[in-house]
């Protein structure tokens, strides 16, 4: 087998297992992952216009609204106008939103430190790396 397709499976592979224990994760909590990839991404990036937060996820801002109302109506999100921009609205977690966020970043930083573990720092570093350069690539 070739390198780039020995790469290409173990990169389906760690998909795959990653994908898996996330639905284990988000289905104990009763959320479904399209609603925590939005906690995530306005748990990492702040504030930001429905347009902005849809690109970010992948999808429509008909789709996000709906995502949105379930997650205002949660407690877990905010709307509120834009400063600058009286047309548009921002989104932003709410205290109850970033404490889930935090929560469910703790989970993924305790299996970044398992899956690690038996990387020395070298090891790491150039694992940053790698990925920091292929998600540049996205």
């Amino acid at each position: 087998m070739k390198d780039i397709e020995q790469l290409n499976h173990s990169i389906i592979e760690f998909y795959d297992k990653l994908s898996s224990w996330e639905h284990a994760v988000v289905r104990e909590k009763n959320f479904s992952l399209a609603q925590i990839h939005t906690i995530e991404v306005l748990g990492s990036h702040g504030a930001m216009r429905m347009k902005e937060l849809a690109d970010r996820l992948g999808i429509t801002t008909g789709t996000l609204t709906v995502q949105i109302d379930k997650l205002v109506n949660a407690g877990f999100i905010a709307r509120r106008p834009h400063e600058s921009d009286r047309r548009s609205i921002l989104v932003d977690l709410t205290d109850s939103g970033r404490h889930l966020y935090r929560e469910h970043d703790d989970l993924h930083l305790a299996l970044t430190q398992d899956i690690t573990a038996n990387l020395n720092k070298d090891e790491r570093r150039i694992l940053q790396l790698c990925l920091s350069k292929m998600n540049n690539e996205f």
